[in-house]
This record gives C-alpha cells, sequence and structure tokens, in this order.
C-alpha cells in the first residue's frame, strides 16, 4: 500500500535537517544548498512518498549527494537501488552491512519468528502492513559501497557514522554534530507498532540479530553529543543522546 504523505510528516527539525514518517518507518533528508543527504528510504512501498519528501525541501534526486543507509533491512532500502539506478545515487553503510544489502544473506525476522508472537498486541497488524509495504519483496542494492574512509564522511551535514551493531551486524548510527542531532536508525526508537511504550527503547527482542549486542551499542549513543535524536520508528525525540540511550538500556533491562 503506497505511502500519501501529508503536511505533518515532515518535520524541519534544524535549518538543513527534515525527519520524514513514511509506512511506519522514517527517513531523513539533509540539505546543503542545492544537494543534499538522505539517510534511510523506506518500505518498497513508500518510493513515490520519498520522491515527494525530497521535492517538498526542494532537493531534486539526481543532487542526492548519497544515500546513507542504517542497516538493509527492507524498510530501509526501499527506494535506495532506484535512486542509485535511475539518478546515479550512491548507496552507502558500514562495510558489514554491504553483503546485506546485496542480499548475499537476508539478516531480517522471518515471517515464523512473526507468526510465533502473532498473539501479542499489534503484531499482526503491523505485519499486514509490512506485507503490503514490500516488507517481503526482494529489493538488493546491486553495487552498495562501504564507507570511503574513517570519520566524518565528505556530505551535507558532515554526518560521522557510529557503528551500533546488534539490530543488524553493521547497523551505524550517524550523528549531525553542526546540528546537534543523531539519526539512530534501529539502534534506538521512540514507538513501533508492536511495542506497548513509547519514548526512548529497543525494538521487540524478534527484530534483532543479537539483542545483547544492540543493548551494548546503547553505551555507545549515551557518549555521542547530540540533543535531538531522529529514530528509525517513532517520532522526534528533544533530549540527550545520553539520557535517551539510558532510558532504552533500562527498559531493555527490565524487559529481557
Amino acid at each position: 500500500m503506497p505511502k500519501v504523505l501529508c503536511d505533518d510528516d515532515i518535520v524541519r527539525v534544524a535549518s538543513d535537517v527534515y525527519a520524514v514518517s513514511g509506512s511506519n518507518t522514517n527517513w531523513v533528508i539533509v540539505k546543503d544548498g542545492d544537494g543534499g543527504t538522505l539517510v534511510d528510504s523506506g518500505y518498497p512501498g513508500d518510493r513515490d512518498a520519498v520522491l515527494a519528501s525530497l521535492e517538498a525541501v526542494g532537493l531534486h534526486p539526481r543532487f542526492v549527494a548519497a544515500v546513507l543507509v542504517t542497516h538493509a533491512h527492507n524498510d530501509h532500502i526501499g527506494a535506495a537501488e532506484y535512486l542509485r539506478a535511475e539518478y546515479g545515487v550512491p548507496v552507502l553503510m558500514h562495510q558489514e552491512e554491504v553483503p546485506h544489502a546485496r542480499r548475499d544473506f537476508l539478516d531480517q525476522v522471518s515471517v515464523g519468528q512473526v507468526l510465533a508472537q502473532a498473539w501479542r498486541p499489534g503484531v499482526l497488524p503491523w505485519a499486514v502492513h509490512a506485507l503490503r509495504a514490500g516488507g517481503t519483496t526482494h529489493v538488493p542494492v546491486s553495487q552498495p559501497q562501504g564507507f570511503p574512509s574513517p570519520g566524518t564522511l565528505d556530505l551535507p551535514g558532515a554526518p560521522v557514522p557510529v557503528h551500533t551493531p546488534g539490530h543488524t551486524g553493521g547497523h551505524c548510527a550517524y550523528h549531525l554534530p553542526d546540528s546537534g542531532i543523531l539519526i539512530t536508525g534501529d539502534a534506538l526508537v521512540t514507538a513501533h507498532p508492536t511495542s506497548r511504550i513509547d519514548g526512548p527503547q529497543l525494538l521487540p527482542a524478534m527484530f534483532h540479530s543479537d539483542r545483547d549486542r544492540a543493548l551494548d551499542s546503547l553505551s555507545l549513543l549515551e557518549g555521542v553529543d547530540a540533543d535531538v535524536l531522529l529514530p528509525g520508528h517513532g517520532p522526534v525525540y528533544r533530549g540527550s543522546a545520553k539520557e535517551a540511550a539510558a532510558t532504552a538500556a533500562e527498559r531493555a533491562i527490565a524487559r529481557p
């Protein structure tokens, strides 16, 4: 089911940074003049919404310097290959995530795992929505690239990758130091249809390839100097990364 953007789906969180809400998943646009960086790209069914969001902030797809991938689950790389093939936009990620994006393997919650949890509140409606949005569609990125060098990337927004493994092996958050913003992907979220709580949290255990590593990675986010968090799922969080990560860790430990 294609996502149709509403005005309130695009939130300007800084003069040059926009958080966009898609089909139960988010992406981020960082502008710099006529150019920009796109972080994640929704479900396959979100492709038109991704293009509409770029247009809404005045960024033509051919001027997107790169798609940065937090991780290569279907709900985060849905439009990546289209942008690469159609407009020549490079798709960048942590080196450990490259084979996952190529679909040398698929490190994603299985249909069987979802069915085993279908009795839990919210799981079945989420699963139906995910299927309609392309959650099981085969969407490999044919030429994914690892970061060209360690540290700050030479892209609009000067994003700094923060390797936060656990959700997937190559999961990365992205720090925008000049804006005081941390894009957390699925290393830390603020809501999800399968969760009964709101605010900083880990996703339910079935979504992580290694939940213990995901919990450990929260300590890496605690050390980032940011006071606005843009998660892969849920609304914008305004507060320190240290407090948000500590809250998520406390909740995860209380609900193993």
